[in-house]
């Protein structure tokens, strides 16, 4: 027998049928979901039908299931929850301030499979057994990930990470705990002065949070042009083009990769080019871009920020045989300005805790960079250590030696 949530929602969709409606049009599917509950209630009370516990709530579910993501739409409107990820129709988990719990929520298989449906219903992207993997920007900004049998194992896999909205710059970060007041005037000013920073860290850490943080500070007459796999990058700033990826069509042609969109992005005139992640061998168009005196930002998984330096001096060799580390890591010593790395404790806590700045010079294989900051007791804080490469700070007018002296003895 069917539950009186199905019942409902079965004749609300029998009258968006027979009337041709469109229930996201503002405000009709609250009109349509309210009409049928009251309704149904009046016939329960007839004693044909069981009553309902809480109208309020059967009415929320029921807009949720027709207009959102059903079950998972109370994780999504949860400010809370910054991740969701589904293993199996009865694993469904989320992360809630860096720690994963799991839910209560139990789906079917059709329910997964009605939902990925939804998803990407608005995307113009596909996931079938040609390709089984697809990565997507959900309508909120939401970023999502799925695979499907026979790569995953049985059951379909999905993640939703959600986008934190609330972070849109530097001083918000510094009242969360995430960065020093110091280190932020800092980093303000390396993004104010055209430095090229590399944002590194772990899964989770907080690297695009930081990226957008730090575009937030950028001056106002600045064209930005950010290239991503799927969007994520949510930017407040007047002249900005955003561009993402595109995977290949049912003939296995139109396919448009990150190498692709950041020599398109040279030709609209950029003033800052923004890569989200970098990879493989898009590093190497990175790094050329940069090279040519285009200020640019881009962010990486690794361990630490010199381990970015090494990751970000190997990725470009993926180009081709003809492009080796001789050529590589001199590019990325002279390249790249500053190094900026996240780490994510075990509670679930997100903060910076290095500021490197390069020298420009290769010891042997080591590219040389000072530490401007680090943890001390828990805290971010000047190292003593100056950037020795001053002329981009001395042509915006930058004092970078009065910013790190402040606070210090």
């Amino acid at each position: 027998m069917n539950s009186a949530t199905e019942i409902i929602t079965n004749r609300i969709r029998e009258r968006v049928r027979r009337d041709g409606a469109d229930l996201g049009s503002s405000g009709l599917a609250q009109t349509y979901v309210r009409e049928e509950v009251r309704r149904y209630s009046e016939r329960a009370l007839g004693g044909t039908l069981p009553l309902l516990v809480d109208e309020d709530a059967t009415e929320r579910e029921i807009v949720a299931t027709l207009t959102g993501l059903g079950p998972l739409q109370q994780y999504l409107d949860d400010p809370g929850i910054e991740e969701i990820w589904i293993n199996s129709p009865t694993r469904v988990f989320v992360a809630r301030n860096g720690v994963a719990e799991l839910t209560t929520t139990v789906l079917t298989e059709s329910g997964v499979r009605d939902l990925v449906e939804r998803m990407l219903q608005s995307t113009g992207r596909r996931v079938d057994l040609s390709s089984p993997f697809v990565d997507a920007s959900l309508p909120d900004g939401s970023r999502l990930h799925v695979a499907i049998p026979d790569v995953t194992r049985r059951h379909v896999a999905i993640n939703i990470r959600k986008f934190r909205r609330n972070v849109r710059d530097l001083g918000q970060l510094v009242a969360l705990g995430s960065l020093s007041a110091h280190a932020a005037e800092f980093l303000r000013a390396c993004v104010r002065s055209g430095q090229n920073i590399l944002v590194s860290g772990g899964t989770q850490a907080g690297k695009t949070t930081l990226l957008g943080a730090l575009l937030g500070t950028a001056p106002s007459h600045e064209r930005i042009v950010t290239v991503e796999e799927t969007f994520e990058l949510d930017l407040s700033a007047p002249d900005v083009v955003a561009m993402q990826c595109r995977q290949p069509n049912l003939e296995g042609t139109g396919e448009v990769t990150l190498r692709r969109l950041i020599k398109e992005a040279l030709r609209m005139r950029p003033d800052r080019l923004v890569v989200g992640e970098v990879r493989e061998a898009e590093s190497l168009d990175l790094l050329i871009a940069m090279n040519s005196g285009l200020p640019g930002m881009c962010s990486i998984h690794a361990n630490s920020g010199r381990d970015a330096l090494v990751k970000l001096s190997t990725l470009p060799l993926l180009a081709g045989r003809n492009i080796d580390s001789s050529f590589v890591q001199p590019t990325v010593a002279s390249c790249i300005d500053v190094v900026v790395h996240l780490e994510i404790d075990g509670g679930g806590f997100r903060r910076v805790n290095e500021i490197l700045a390069l020298s420009g010079v290769l010891n042997g294989p080591v590219i040389e960079a000072s530490r401007i900051f680090g943890l001390r007791d828990g805290l971010l804080e000047a190292t003593g250590s100056h950037p020795t490469r001053r002329g981009k700070f001395e042509a915006a007018g930058v004092d970078t030696g009065a910013i790190l002296r402040k606070g210090r003895p």
